[in-house]
């Protein structure tokens, strides 16, 4: 009889769709109470392979699984390629839930008390500016305009400078050493790179590094001209895990 395994929390990678099933990779953190002696748990990696029938029964989308808490019952297997199964160990579902979330009320409560008070502060500044609407004499009036100038100008410089800042994220958000960003459709593998197969540990290290960044810790290395893959296969297999379209490369030149 296979081993049953019993998995609960969120999808911690997007959503993978294949013909008749989907696949998402979750994580969970072995006994906290080790015997003496031996060292404590650490995070094993899962990807859960799920029948669309059943994903769909679920009411989850690619959106909405990062965030659910959903209970997976199945059993392992280690029969499945990397390229589909990223995690260290693969889990076929037989049955997926969705648990309900006790934290779902607590940001509902604080967003009403929020907008009671935020009522409560346009009521008290509703009735200052009526105070100040009444004309006293025209120096007052005067110095009200030149201080109304002054809170739109500070209001206006804090916008301009937000607008800025994006603009240099996309600039400087790529890896050290990237020469070019290339469509990820056009790299070149090798046969030699295909028969080989990266550690899992260290390729889900560099999978948390693309989930906590949006990038790739290191550029592919790219034969100018032919595309051909040099060196980085296994963040090529990262990046087609995580369905990127455009990877940072470097180049190195074909010799004479």
């Amino acid at each position: 009889m296979p081993h049953k395994i019993t998995l609960t929390g969120s999808a911690t990678g997007p959503l993978r769709e294949y013909d008749r099933y989907v696949a998402f990779d979750m994580r969970e953190k072995g006994s906290p109470s080790a015997p003496k002696g031996l060292k404590k748990s650490t995070f094993i990696s899962y990807t859960v392979f799920v029948a669309k029938k059943a994903f769909n029964k679920t009411g989850l989308t690619k959106k909405s699984i990062m965030h659910e808490k959903i209970l997976i019952q199945g059993e392992p297997t280690l029969d499945i390629p990397i390229d589909e199964c990223p995690g260290e160990v693969g889990v076929i579902c037989f049955q997926i839930t969705v648990l309900p979330n006790k934290k779902d009320n607590e940001p509902n409560d604080k967003k009403e008390a929020k907008q009671e008070a935020s009522a409560a502060q346009q009521e008290v500044a509703a009735t200052k500016q009526e105070e100040k609407s009444a004309p006293t004499s025209q120096p007052a009036a005067n110095e009200e305009k030149k201080a109304e100038k002054v809170q739109t100008e500070v209001k206006e410089t804090p916008v301009q400078e937000k607008k800025v800042e994006p603009q240099k994220k996309q600039i400087t958000n790529q890896p050290k050493g990237t020469q070019d960003l290339l469509s990820f459709d056009e790299i070149i593998v090798p046969e030699e790179f295909l028969k080989t197969r990266p550690n899992p540990q260290k390729t889900q290290k560099v999978i948390d590094f693309v989930k906590r960044t949006g990038r790739l810790d290191e550029p592919l290395t790219i034969e100018k001209g032919s595309n051909i893959l040099k060196d980085g296969y296994r963040r090529y297999i990262v990046a087609k895990t995580v369905k990127m379209d455009k990877v940072p490369v470097m180049y190195e030149y074909q010799k004479s």
